[in-house]
């Protein structure tokens, strides 16, 4: 099992522990509690030398009790289920549901480990673990608890597809995604994580069969001299990009522009700017004379109509790079 489920379907991130680190961790914990009973018992057998033979039964059963039943279920209840064992081991004793153990539970725990471990010399308690589908003696089935590891390894960073090469980048905006299923995204996805590790032979096979089905489902062929897996590098880019742009879309307050103002604030439209000039002109005078003159005058110039249009900018041509060397090159 790879984690543990509580009664409310509520997955932890706790892994129970195997048979190997439980039965170090005993041994730790009965050679300790050993080593203090045989003290006990020779310090008990000093002071009792006077005493009479049932007096010293008694004292031995009372030790035996004490040390060996008692230590136990005491160190587990104030430490929350962790003995010296299980603290040297990076093990802990919780509930089903995760929690902390109480005294019942460290009670019928160490109750049944008295049988189940120091009169079986730990046979019954290995059976019982290795017959549980989670390694629980027959202490913990009672008990309701569970042997966890708290030092679990740090899990690996996710593994994210590599970028496509920049001159890739945007190339496939108008390609229809919306035919290719999850079960091919999620082999796509796999595949460009995992390309490095592989054969480049295998590796290259692979891009083209997945290639091959991209395009099936887009209904558009791969483009001519492009290497397959920067192609597939590239689409689901753009499928990434195309999800966040979905998501700042549906997050964004307010209403949400409608395709006409999204394209005017793209491309400004051209419109019609009125402007005045002002300039020389040229004025036709009568006079009251016997003869008509024609003579410089001042005008005012007439007011035009004129379009603003931005200037417009050369673009480069489009040249394409070869393909990178990290992964998406054929194979030699």
């Amino acid at each position: 099992m790879s984690g543990l489920v509580t009664g409310d379907a509520v997955v932890l991130g706790l892994q129970p522990a195997r048979l190997p680190s439980r039965a170090l961790a005993l041994v730790i914990d009965l050679v300790v509690v050993w080593t203090v009973y045989l003290f006990v018992s020779i310090g008990l057998a000093v002071a009792t030398a006077s005493l009479d033979e049932a007096a010293v039964m008694a004292m031995s059963i009372a030790s035996f009790l004490l040390v060996l039943v008692g230590a136990p279920i005491a160190v587990e209840t104030l430490s929350h289920g962790r003995s010296l064992g299980k603290l040297a081991c990076g093990l802990r004793v919780v509930r089903d549901d995760g929690g902390p153990i109480r005294f019942r539970h460290a009670l019928v725990r160490g109750a049944m480990g008295v049988v189940e471990v120091l009169f079986s010399f730990g046979v019954i308690a290995c059976i019982a673990s290795l017959v549980s589908a989670r390694g629980r003696r027959i202490g913990d089935v009672f008990a309701g608890t569970l042997v966890v590891r708290e030092r679990v390894p740090a899990a690996r960073a996710p593994m994210v597809p590599p970028p496509p090469p920049p001159w890739l980048v945007g190339k496939f905006a108008g390609l229809d995604l919306s035919g290719v299923p999850d079960a091919l995204w999620l082999a796509i996805r796999q595949y460009l994580t995992r390309m490095r590790q592989l054969d480049p032979a295998v590796s290259w096979s692979m891009a083209q069969r997945l290639a091959g089905d991209l395009a099936a489902h887009t209904g558009t062929p791969a483009p001519v001299g492009v290497p397959p897996a920067a192609y597939l590098a590239a689409v689901v880019n753009e499928r990434q990009a195309r999800e966040a742009r979905r998501a700042f879309v549906s997050a964004a307050p307010g209403p949400v522009a409608g395709p006409a103002s999204v394209a005017e604030a793209v491309m400004p439209v051209d419109r019609p700017v009125a402007g005045a000039g002002t300039g020389p002109g040229t004025g036709t005078g009568t006079g009251t004379g016997p003869g008509t003159g024609i003579g410089p005058g001042a005008g005012t110039g007439a007011t035009g109509h004129g379009a603003a249009r931005p200037p417009q900018v050369e673009r480069p041509a489009d040249v394409r790079p070869p393909a990178s060397p990290g992964g998406f090159a054929p194979p030699a």
